[in-house]
């Protein structure tokens, strides 16, 4: 499998969950395993059109990533500790989009992969990390999610990143945002992010 295609791929199961609905740590395992086997359920259904797959898998994994700090860090904290709160609600909604947008156009890459949970461990600075495994015809790949806690005084773990055969995706947006903002102010970068096609 070519390595942008492989990309592609691993983006596919990197969306199996994701915003606002935290889970314990004794949870986690059970709550990405049951969303990992719904999702690939509705991907394995032949009759219903890519579209409305990805209509249904969102449904699904609107839960547990945080996007508003995803957003905050693949920004940088030095652009966006310079943004108005309207500004960072902005970008957060657009970099959401983004993240969709992406996925449902990948639908059509998905030929049958299957997920296998490895485990839940502790990760750098008290985060926690579930190793899974991609099981295609091309090959195992490794995908990790990377969990911290929200909150001070209970449980609150959500999803901040995701490892893709070990390349971290929020690092990689941050690279790419990097680099326009180099190129670009903040308002020109968000018309870009919304109009892909705007030069």
């Amino acid at each position: 499998m070519k390595l942008k295609n492989l990309f592609k791929v691993l983006l596919l199961v990197l969306f199996v969950i994701t915003s606002a609905n935290a889970m314990k740590q004794d949870e986690i395992q059970t709550i990405m395993t049951k969303k990992i086997d719904n999702v690939l359920t509705i991907l394995e259904k032949k009759n219903i059109p890519f579209t409305k797959k990805g209509e249904q898998i969102i449904k699904i994994i609107d839960e547990v990533f945080d996007y508003e700090l995803m957003a905050r860090i693949a920004l940088g904290k030095e652009t966006w500790d310079t943004l108005s709160e309207q500004k960072q609600k902005e970008f957060t909604k657009i970099f959401e989009t983004k993240l969709k947008n992406s996925y449902i156009e990948k639908l059509e890459l998905y030929n049958d992969q299957k997920v296998k949970i490895i485990g839940l461990n502790a990760y750098k600075n008290a985060r926690l990390q579930l190793e899974t495994e991609l099981l295609g015809k091309e090959g195992t790949y490794k995908i990790n999610y990377n969990f911290y806690n929200k909150s001070k005084d209970s449980e609150q773990w959500l999803i901040y990143d995701v490892d893709l055969v070990g390349v971290s995706i929020i690092q990689t947006y941050r690279q790419q945002f990097a680099g326009l903002l180099k190129e670009k102010t903040f308002d020109e970068m968000l018309v870009l992010l919304e109009n892909p096609n705007t030069k």
